[in-house]
């Protein structure tokens, strides 16, 4: 039986290159938008709301009574509620609220991923990597990882991800595919130092001015959230893959 293929999209300006339509996409924005979104619906989100835009996430919150959330560059934007720090979802927060969400990459991809008609989609970091393992090797399907990156250029730590998937799963997949092969190089080379080596990456520096290097070190714990984000087409929502 011939298995199914996987690809590692390295940056949003390539995913037209790929057929998504027949494929599983996984959006990954590890630095921070999947991590939270993994937090948020582990401590017990009913559902979360992804939206590109800021004046759509706040009427959206609005009309659905639900918490807004959002950052640009990093920042809180104004007439938002949260920012996008999963350690802002505790259980406290955000158990059985609805959480419309708009981030600077990662919402950006997710919608991408849809004017593509993406199979389906689910969001996957390191906090869920064994449950988007788990998923994508009982589909069956072609799956497409998706790096979300910094305003369409590469990063390290979404592709130090991809990486992670590809080592897990790799025999169960079809993999001709030379930046899938290097993300599982950079992952295997630094899985024992990865919360050293991420601090190389240009998005820790732009985030450690915040103040944020706990956050990004939650960021690529592995399984510390191990739920899985699948995206309702009908709900326009991610809902956990039960």
């Amino acid at each position: 039986m011939e298995k199914p293929q996987l690809h590692t999209i390295l940056t949003p300006k390539l995913l037209d290159l790929y057929d998504a339509e027949n494929s599983i996409v996984v959006i990954i924005d590890v630095f921070r938008a999947t991590s939270t979104i993994a937090t948020a619906l582990y401590n017990g989100a009913k559902e979360i709301y992804p939206v590109a835009d800021v004046q759509e996430c706040i009427l959206l919150g609005k009309n659905l009574n639900a918490i807004t959330a959002g950052e640009r560059d990093g920042k809180v934007i104004e007439g938002l509620q949260f920012g996008n720090s999963p350690t802002e979802y505790s259980q406290d927060v955000i158990e059985n609220k609805i959480l419309v969400i708009t981030t600077t990459n990662g919402t950006k991809m997710l919608q991408m991923a849809l004017d593509q008609n993406a199979d389906s989609i689910i969001t996957g970091s390191f906090p869920n990597l064994g449950a988007v393992c788990e998923y994508l090797i009982s589909q069956n399907k072609n799956v497409l990882l998706g790096c979300s990156g910094w305003k369409d250029r590469f990063n390290l730590e979404d592709v130090l991800f991809a990486g992670a998937v590809v080592s897990k799963v790799s025999e169960h997949f079809t993999i001709h595919c030379d930046s899938s092969l290097m993300a599982k190089e950079l992952y295997e080379l630094h899985q024992k130092d990865i919360k050293q080596f991420i601090r190389k990456t240009t998005h820790w520096h732009r985030l450690e001015a915040y103040g944020l290097e706990k956050d990004l070190e939650y960021c690529v714990t592995e399984n510390a959230a191990n739920v899985l984000p699948l995206y309702n087409k009908e709900k326009r929502a991610l809902l956990i893959h039960r």
